[in-house]
């Protein structure tokens, strides 16, 4: 297990490499993979602070350098500061969302749970800021979120849906939603992502959205016992 834990953090740097370097060449000292893989495997491990992450790379040096070259040790707080300002954040979630996808692969069945929820404490009043609002896709066997979207409010959580359900790969998976999800546009999108929809409890498929017609197909559950009174 601890073997396959260690091969999948080097293909981290594998799903990174086509992130583009914004920095002058002539003044790196440090590899934007390196910088890259060190923040991730810092998250991971519960960091919350640049400080946090430089911190995890200097106790960690031995055992990241089995995978990364880090030819000038780890890179300062402010420089793992700096390049994440810099990156381009649609193109590091495209690869960090493909390196989750590959981690889902080796299970058989998953379960890939959708919900939106309001971030306790995220508003500002002062400066006009209403609460932040995310879709999540929750992968109930790894215990993990596959990918997030931010809405501006509940009446946008369907769009929110189709976006997350477009960077997801879905294959061999059972994908739950509240009633906010039962939309045609979803249920297609998902059968569409190789994702199937659940039965209900006896093993019967749930009711259709309305216009949905044969578009739908339950996932092979198979039926629930009654337990004994």
């Amino acid at each position: 297990m601890a073997e396959e834990r260690g091969m999948s953090i080097e293909n981290l740097a594998h799903y990174f490499s086509t992130i583009e370097d914004p920095r002058c060449s002539g003044k790196v000292e440090h590899r934007l993979i390196d910088i890259l893989v060190v923040a991730v495997c810092a998250v991971i491990a519960c960091a919350e602070s640049w400080d946090d992450i430089a911190l995890y790379g200097r106790s960690k040096l031995v055992w990241l350098r089995t995978f990364l070259e880090l030819p000038n040790d780890i890179p300062s707080h402010d420089t793992f500061r700096r390049v994440f300002m810099l990156i381009d954040p649609g193109t590091f979630e495209t690869g960090f969302t493909a390196w989750v996808g590959s981690l889902v692969d080796r299970f058989e069945r998953e379960v890939v749970a959708i919900d939106g929820k309001t971030i306790r404490r995220s508003f500002d009043y002062g400066r006009e800021q209403s609460p932040l609002h995310v879709v999540s896709a929750w992968a109930s066997e790894q215990g993990l979120v596959l990918g997030q979207r931010c809405v501006d409010g509940k009446s946008n959580e369907i769009t929110a849906v189709l976006e997350l359900l477009d960077q997801l790969a879905l294959e061999n998976s059972i994908v739950t939603l509240d009633a906010m999800g039962c939309q045609t546009a979803i249920a297609e999108r998902i059968l569409a992502r190789g994702g199937e929809l659940p039965a209900d409890a006896q093993g019967q498929p749930q009711a259709r959205p309305r216009g949905c017609g044969g578009a739908l197909r339950p996932a092979l559950l198979p039926p629930r016992r009654a337990l004994p009174c």
